[in-house]
């Protein structure tokens, strides 16, 4: 009898363990009416009110097999050195968050624009040339309001400012790139493609800069958010070009969360780089 229900056993297919999880904290923001009260002259306290954006921090639960990194414009130097330098700083914190990921699952598209003659023989680069050409769909049409700071200077917070010219030749020296898993790539069309290819269904965007590439790149997040993609925003490494100089007047930091904001509330939510990594045990 044992042994029968033995062969019994081996003959039942095993089931499918479930794929590993994260369960993220995101953030969005939904705007609401708030009141306020303001003196007027000759009349007094008058009670107005004003719309506000309100944050919202919701549970979002991804598996890291189908979840990707979109590198944004991580480059190896910039015409702007304040924004180079803070970019340097960022893509050392950003090369272990891809290293951890890569472990967990995820797939990592580099994504440094204007340096594909760099990468032309890469096998990374190959790769992302390869993947089965998918059409996308119709753009959704989303609304695009204007950004809450004043970028039209070039954004540089630079001492003396210079002319913006083209520094960058690769991306960043620190984020290594695996030949034999990762995809190189500047094109939107082509990280549709190997979005379609991976079965990837949550996509993670990170980089430089904020209120210009990460926003407007073919391969960023509005064009994302129009092909209808779950994207969100890794809002701890990422970074404005804003010059505080220029309106609302406020620091440079300050700037870039303002951005944040922005595109939490008209774009997708963000996410804290912690969330993405390996579940301690």
């Amino acid at each position: 009898m044992r042994t029968a229900v033995a062969l019994l056993l081996l003959a039942v297919p095993a089931l499918a363990a479930d794929p590993p999880t994260l369960t993220l904290k995101v953030t969005h923001r939904i705007p609401r009416q708030e009141e306020f009260i303001v003196q007027e002259p000759g009349v007094g306290p008058v009670k107005k009110t004003r719309t506000v954006a309100a944050p919202v921090t919701a549970e979002k639960r991804v598996a890291p097999a189908q979840c990707a990194l979109i590198l944004c414009d991580v480059w190896d130097d910039h015409w702007c050195k304040a924004a180079a330098t803070r970019c340097d700083g960022l893509a050392k914190r950003i090369a272990e968050l891809v290293e951890d990921a890569r472990r967990q699952g995820f797939v990592v598209i580099h994504c440094p624009s204007d340096t594909m003659a760099f990468y032309k023989d890469s096998p990374a680069r190959k790769r992302a040339q390869a993947a089965p050409d998918v059409k996308p769909p119709k753009n959704k049409e989303l609304p695009d309001p204007p950004l809450p700071i004043d970028d039209s200077d070039g954004g540089c917070d630079d001492a003396t400012p210079v002319k913006s010219f083209k520094a960058w030749t690769r991306q960043h020296a620190a984020i290594k790139i695996d030949e034999g898993k990762d995809y190189v790539t500047d094109n939107g069309r082509e990280v549709f493609n190997i979005l379609k290819d991976e079965g990837v269904k949550t996509v993670f965007v990170l980089g430089v800069h904020t209120n210009m590439c990460v926003l407007n790149r073919s391969f960023a997040v509005k064009q994302l958010r129009r092909w209808d993609v779950d994207c969100l925003l890794v809002r701890d490494l990422t970074d404005a070009m804003y010059n505080p100089k220029m309106k609302p007047f406020v620091t440079h930091a300050e700037g870039t969360n303002l951005v944040i904001e922005h595109i939490e509330r008209y774009w997708c939510p963000s996410v804290a780089s912690d969330q993405l990594r390996s579940p301690k045990k």
